[in-house]
């Protein structure tokens, strides 16, 4: 599968590695530009390009950068680009340690409801529960028991299919969990978030998740601060 990954933070360059050993084909992007993921790159054997080539001719596209980044991606990033091309949030929202206040969200909004909003695409959150590290090297072959799971929140069946797919293939569990407008529930501060649940244990995470956003995942009127610092 042509992957790109437009972001190379701990998640993206986790991603680009895990994909890469597993035989996708990867191109991955950055603000900085392709000529600083030449390191990455040599190491991986992804292709470095810029953020709108990321977009273009792949079968999927996974936006894994700061929150209130994604406001300032291209106006026309996905312009031209199929509606069949499969678009991924991994993100979340840190308002008190990076982010600062978005209204949208504080508002009730989910995450990757305004993530979609600012991309004019739908997409499919994943990969947002799990420590990069952990996404690195704690997968393991399908059927081993403690295999840890991963949430995939989604509107359309077959692009939250090409999702849980892609995390069979680096070594977890997937699991559905709703819609967009559900994805609230594997938001920062809900049960499953950072944990290494198995299968059973994400399912019940869900379920125990509750919906109001709690008072550390809210921003404030000196947010930001940083994660050391949270304002």
């Amino acid at each position: 599968m042509k992957i790109g990954i437009i972001g190379s933070g701990n998640i993206g360059a986790a991603l680009t590695r895990r994909f890469r050993a597993t035989g996708h084909e990867v191109a991955v992007a950055h603000s900085r530009g392709p000529e600083t993921l030449q390191s990455l790159a040599a190491e991986t054997g992804a292709t470095a390009v810029t953020t709108r080539d990321a977009a273009r001719g792949r079968d999927v596209v996974i936006v894994t950068i700061p929150e209130r980044n994604v406001a300032d991606l291209p106006a026309d990033l996905f312009a031209g680009v199929p509606d069949d091309v499969v678009v991924v949030d991994t993100g979340n929202y840190y308002p008190q340690q990076r982010d600062g206040r978005i209204e949208p969200i504080e508002n009730g909004m989910t995450e990757s409801e305004w993530v979609g909003q600012q991309l004019h695409r739908p997409v499919v959150k994943a990969f947002n529960n799990i420590y990069a590290q952990h996404l690195l090297e704690h997968g393991k072959p399908k059927g081993t028991p403690g295999r840890i799971a991963l949430p995939v929140a989604g509107d359309d069946p077959r692009a939250k299919a090409v999702v849980m797919q892609l995390i069979d293939d680096i070594g977890f569990d997937p699991i559905d969990s709703g819609t967009i407008a559900d994805s609230w529930r594997q938001q920062p501060g809900s049960p499953v978030y950072a944990m290494d649940f198995d299968a059973a244990g994400v399912r019940r995470a869900l379920s125990e998740a509750e919906q109001e956003r709690k008072p550390e995942w809210r921003g404030t009127a000196g947010s930001p601060g940083t994660f050391e610092a949270p304002a």
